[in-house]
């Protein structure tokens, strides 16, 4: 008989590490539909704060669908950004270029980041974001079970009813909206590189051409310029007077 309930499965999710690599622990707490709580954790003796994190859902999630509740609805809370964009919008993205990212580059934690795709496959999913060390009990205990992994302990783990547990997993936020993302700033283009060579100074037009010219040169100097006044400042402190300015469009 399939499952039939109105209360979703909640599950918190924390890792921790202590370096980046160095020693890492994750903990999880899944709480099911008829009032089962479970935690869960682990360590690792060299790892990464976002493996961790991911770590953590990924366990939780596997238990879903070991327990038979992959046609409940499920909820996870968790601290980590990374973790909710990535699982959401950016794997999709570097699936499709074969796991690199926009720089052609290979996409970190991908190992993790197949199976976590492999554990939410027909589930049905809500992400939440919750401010990390912010008094909300289910987050505080999953840090405090991540933390004491990552260093060496082996903390008691709860598995029993929820009317005997005592976190209160039910006082959440009001707010699960995630941080917005930093838009990238634009770079904005040297007007120009000046470098001095033996008395002699030469324009630029790009950072190849200078180094180009002073790489392996002794007493060589060089530097950019933003602006054509930054440019004659630069020449002043060189005792050049701009006259004697060079081009190099090299």
């Amino acid at each position: 008989m399939p499952r039939s309930s109105k209360l979703p499965v909640m599950i918190f999710a924390d890792g921790a590490s202590s370096g980046n690599p160095g020693p890492g622990g994750w903990g999880s707490i899944l709480v099911d539909p008829e009032g089962r709580v479970t935690e869960l954790g682990g360590g690792v003796a060299s790892t990464t704060n976002n493996r961790m994190e991911m770590m953590a859902a990924l366990q939780a999630l596997r238990q879903v669908k070991i327990r038979g509740l992959a046609s409940e609805p499920v909820e996870v809370y968790t601290d980590s950004v990374y973790l909710i964009r990535g699982i959401t919008q950016w794997v999709f993205g570097w699936r499709k270029k074969d796991w690199k990212n926009a720089a052609g580059v290979e996409v970190a934690n991908q190992d993790l980041w197949r199976e976590l795709m492999g554990a939410v496959a027909g589930l049905k999913i809500s992400w939440r974001f919750i401010r990390g060390h912010a008094g909300i009990p289910g987050n505080e205990r999953v840090d405090e079970i991540a933390v004491a992994f990552s260093k060496g302990a082996r903390p008691g783990l709860y598995d029993g009813p929820l009317l005997q547990y005592g976190v209160a997993i039910h006082d959440l936020p009001e707010s699960f909206a995630l941080p917005e993302m930093k838009p990238r700033e634009e770079k904005v283009a040297a007007f120009s590189y000046l470098s001095l060579l033996g008395g002699s100074a030469m324009r630029h037009a790009n950072w190849a051409s200078c180094e180009r010219r002073v790489k392996g040169r002794s007493g060589a100097k060089f530097k950019k310029a933003m602006s054509a006044s930054e440019e004659q400042e630069i020449l002043r402190s060189w005792g050049v007077s701009p006259s004697e300015l060079k081009s190099d469009e090299g």
